[in-house]
């Protein structure tokens, strides 16, 4: 397993997708953090992490597009498959090799706070309850993207896919403030990630969300490793 990881986490920087995605979420993250917080000359980094949840919307899928769509495109899955390790294990291996890249970019754009310390007061507490739920919002965003991978040999097809599919998770928090009815309106809003993103961005570190989170990695990994499982024994 770890050394599925390491070759997963070697292959980002002995390719482009590396670093496009560390140029890709760096770059539009620093351009958020300007407009919304030193231009506005404000400590409030509520509009900040809402937006920096639609950049992860967009950068994501580059650094989960290559996982699994990558070895049926250069015919080495069923290397990978038949390999003396668990479909689990090789799943959990990308995952975690994706996580770690994301990660490392995640603390790279939290060097901006550092300004908000030495200019201003800011809400330690927020900022930091903040943080956990982008990186577990960017979890949650790659085990979508993994699964995509699974399905298809064209990684520009995962990148749309998990697009697609992150844009619909995000849209339901949307439709949701919109709709009168409330039966219907607290549904959608149980499985928004954008509603119980927000629960964050205001302060509260909300414990129901971090396991919504968990069960969305969890049932996106399992829908995975049943894929690959599958054409394991079909092939």
């Amino acid at each position: 397993m770890f050394a599925i990881y390491k070759r997963e986490l070697r292959s980002y920087f002995t390719t482009a997708v590396g670093y496009v995605f560390l140029a890709i979420i760096v770059a539009l993250s620093a351009v958020a953090f300007s407009l919304t917080t030193i231009l506005q000359a404000s400590n409030d980094v509520t509009t900040y992490f809402t937006v920096l949840l639609f950049i992860l919307m967009v950068a994501l899928p580059v650094l989960t597009m290559k996982l699994f769509s990558e070895e049926r495109k250069m015919r080495t899955e069923q290397l990978l498959l038949t390999a003396p390790v668990s479909i689990a294990k090789i799943v959990t291996a990308k995952f975690f090799a994706a996580f770690t890249v994301f990660f490392g970019a995640n603390l790279l754009c939290s060097l901006a706070y550092i300004t908000l310390f030495i200019y201003s007061e800011p809400e330690g507490g927020i900022i930091l309850g903040n943080i956990i739920a982008i990186t577990l919002v960017g979890a949650a965003f790659i085990a979508v993207g993994i699964f995509v991978s699974s399905l298809t040999e064209n990684q520009l097809a995962a990148a749309i896919g998990t697009f697609g599919i992150l844009l619909a998770m995000l849209g339901i928090g949307l439709l949701s403030s919109v709709i009168p009815w409330y039966p219907v309106r607290y549904v959608l809003g149980w499985f928004s990630i954008l509603t119980r993103y927000s629960n964050f961005t205001n302060g509260f570190f909300d414990f129901a969300a971090l396991f919504y989170y968990a069960s969305v990695c969890f049932i996106f990994l399992f829908l995975t490793c049943r894929v690959l499982e599958r054409r394991r024994y079909s092939a």
